[in-house]
């Protein structure tokens, strides 16, 4: 006899949250931690009349009737293959296995190729949201194989979140495809954290504001272009009073933030890849340079420091940085969605961008107003090969490009740090059609390497006697 309907293995925050969702919306859960003292701290916190607690694999697998649905929420890496490796004897062909944790996307490939072998179809799929979003509403992103995505997708599509009435969840994809588009997600994070970071920076030691006039900045923000759930916290932050000391608790935190890996992750796809996402990069490597305290203290007293040169005028300051960030936000999109063609080409996938965009919508930590015309834009040209070609965000970039500029002047003037901003303006110099030095670099490489180069005057490869005896 049926006892449940789907099963969740690994009842840590993520796991025990999306679990509690899917009991929420009337679905039998089997929950399972490998750790019984957790499983019954989750049954005595949070009881449930949907959610059923078991103690080995086996009575969670006999718990379901054929085709069989697992969710499995535990740490990225060996610890799923380990899971798996308990879980596969005890499954029959056409049960499903869906990994909702941040995996890397060739791992998922890999075991999805396994597991087709012997008949158990295997869902990459990304969750977005913290603790809250798998509570209450994440975004979900599920990659596998497309003729059983029928079976799970009453389940997720249930317990994901709403915008304009649509659930935040669709199909992604064959194989990594899921996983792979989560990844993505996480660098533009990356980029997006960043960039209001430096808009932070600008206002606070070039501007002259207060926390409580960075708090009214950034509200007033979130009710334009930017409204955003990042820009809404980051407004609700500026307030938090500080529980041990006087004043607001952001003055007190360490100026110094940690990474788990999928910015990075990112950084490197493009790389392979051969596409621009600069300012994932930036992002990551700014946080790489947060960690070096120590060496931050030293130099300081060591180099010298830029004069200080205040805005002439605040508010026109505070809004030629809105302008500024607007106008970087939509470039570190369109990195991110260029990278997600280039792999939708290399790896089969058929990525949706428009889908992909309209799913960040709500319940992930990226969600905005921005990307209903994301959404708007690919479904008007799904072959769109950058976002910034798009009227609506064309029509921003040249609006704000010049406040963008001005910003990074005066940043640079003062000494404050822009890495994120400034590879936003860098690449839209070089999208745009300006000389990039490459043809400096082709003749470097024929003078010393014999490498060739082409002409702009004339078909053909060419090489040149550079008349010097190179070593």
């Amino acid at each position: 006899m049926q006892i449940t309907e789907i099963g969740v293995i690994g009842l840590a925050v993520m796991g025990r949250s999306i679990a509690l969702n899917m009991a929420d919306h009337g679905f039998k859960v089997g929950g399972y931690n490998r750790s019984g003292k957790v499983t019954d701290e989750v049954v005595k916190e949070y009881p449930h009349e949907n959610f059923i607690p078991f103690y080995d694999m086996e009575s969670l697998v006999a718990s379901q009737e054929r085709p069989r649905r697992f969710l499995i929420m535990v740490k990225a890496g060996k610890p799923v293959d380990m899971v798996i490796e308990q879980l596969v004897p005890l499954l029959d062909e056409g049960d499903m296995i869906l990994d909702g944790g941040n995996s890397f996307f060739e791992d998922t490939r890999r075991r999805e190729r396994s597991l087709k072998s012997k008949g158990i179809y295997y869902f990459g799929t990304g969750v977005s949201g913290g603790e809250h979003g798998a509570r209450f509403g994440p975004s979900i992103m599920p990659g596998g194989e497309e003729s059983a995505y029928s079976h799970i997708a009453p389940v997720l599509e249930a317990v994901a979140a709403k915008a304009k009435g649509e659930p935040c969840c669709a199909y992604m994809g064959p194989d990594g495809a899921g996983h792979y588009v989560k990844m993505v997600h996480n660098g533009i994070e990356y980029a997006d954290m960043q960039l209001i970071a430096e808009a932070y920076l600008l206002l606070k030691y070039a501007g002259g504001h207060t926390n409580e006039e960075l708090a009214a900045i950034f509200e007033e923000w979130n009710e334009g272009e930017l409204k955003s759930y990042l820009i809404e916290i980051t407004a609700r932050i500026f307030r938090e009073a500080d529980d041990y000391a006087q004043g607001e608790l952001v003055d007190h935190i360490l100026d110094s933030a940690g990474q788990k890996g999928t910015g990075r992750w990112t950084s490197l796809e493009s790389l392979r890849q051969g596409v621009n996402v600069s300012m994932i990069t930036a992002a990551c490597n700014a946080r790489i340079m947060s960690n070096r305290i120590e060496e931050r203290k030293a130099a300081q007293s060591l180099i010298n420091g830029s004069q200080n040169r205040p805005a002439v005028d605040k508010g026109t300051f505070a809004d030629m940085v809105r302008k500024g960030l607007y106008t970087a936000k939509i470039v570190a999109y369109a990195q991110g969605f260029d990278l997600l063609r280039h792999a939708s080409a290399e790896y089969g996938w058929n990525l949706n961008y428009g889908r992909i965009a309209s799913i960040f919508r709500a319940g992930c930590i990226i969600q905005a107003q921005f990307l209903d015309e994301i959404t708007k834009a690919f479904d008007k040209d799904s072959e769109l090969t950058n976002l910034m070609l798009d009227s609506y965000f064309l029509e921003g970039i040249n609006r704000g490009k010049e406040g963008l500029q001005n910003i990074l002047c005066l940043g640079i003037q003062n000494g404050i740090p822009l890495p994120a901003m400034s590879q936003a303006e860098a690449y839209i110099d070089a999208f745009r059609g300006m000389p990039v030095g490459a043809n400096l670099i082709q003749a470097q490489r024929d003078c010393f390497g014999a490498h060739t180069f082409e002409r702009t005057d004339r078909e053909g490869i060419f090489h040149h006697d550079w008349g010097q005896d190179n070593e």
